[in-house]
């Protein structure tokens, strides 16, 4: 029998470990919201689950993982993360710059074995970010995320985190 061929959703001939800002998106497997609970009234902010806190220290973590990444914004909602990274190479690419799907792969993978299960949808969305005014529109986003968590296209119109992992 032969399985069903993925689609490829990178962009083609384009090198993933150039240096420049990407704009991420990881969701969890069918929208369940086992990273948290949006909470507040006045201030809308994230309360992360334990799953939550997992995801949100291996984040911390990527800054020092990969001498070339960084972080620059994130946000962890209940059933996804929106993340901003930066690589920076000096005198572009090195072979030792992973490419983001290498860095989403071990960020996943570390996540998995921390918690003991995987929860994640096996792909990610990606946004190169091209200009200032692009970045600028993005670290927006993820900021104001938590605010418009009701309108957002993964909210799943209750809190699914109830449910065993």
């Amino acid at each position: 029998m032969e399985l069903p061929k993925r689609k490829n959703i990178r962009l083609k001939d384009c090198d993933y470990s150039q240096n420049g800002a990407y704009f991420l998106t990881i969701c969890v497997k069918d929208r369940h919201e086992f990273l948290g609970k949006i909470v507040g009234t006045n201030y809308v902010r994230p309360q992360l689950s334990e799953h939550g806190i997992v995801v949100e220290r291996e984040i911390a973590i990527l800054n020092s993982t990969y001498k070339n990444v960084k972080v620059d914004n994130y946000v962890v909602m209940p059933n996804h993360i929106h993340m901003i990274i930066f690589i920076t190479a000096e005198n572009g690419r090195t072979q030792f710059v992973p490419t983001i799907s290498q860095i989403i792969k071990q960020f996943k993978g570390a996540i998995t074995k921390k918690i003991g299960v995987s929860f994640w949808q096996p792909r990610f969305h990606d946004h190169i970010i091209r200009d200032e005014e692009d970045y600028q529109n993005h670290w927006r986003y993820i900021n104001e995320n938590p605010i418009k968590w009701r309108d957002d296209e993964y909210y799943g119109g209750m809190n699914n985190s109830s449910k065993s992992v």
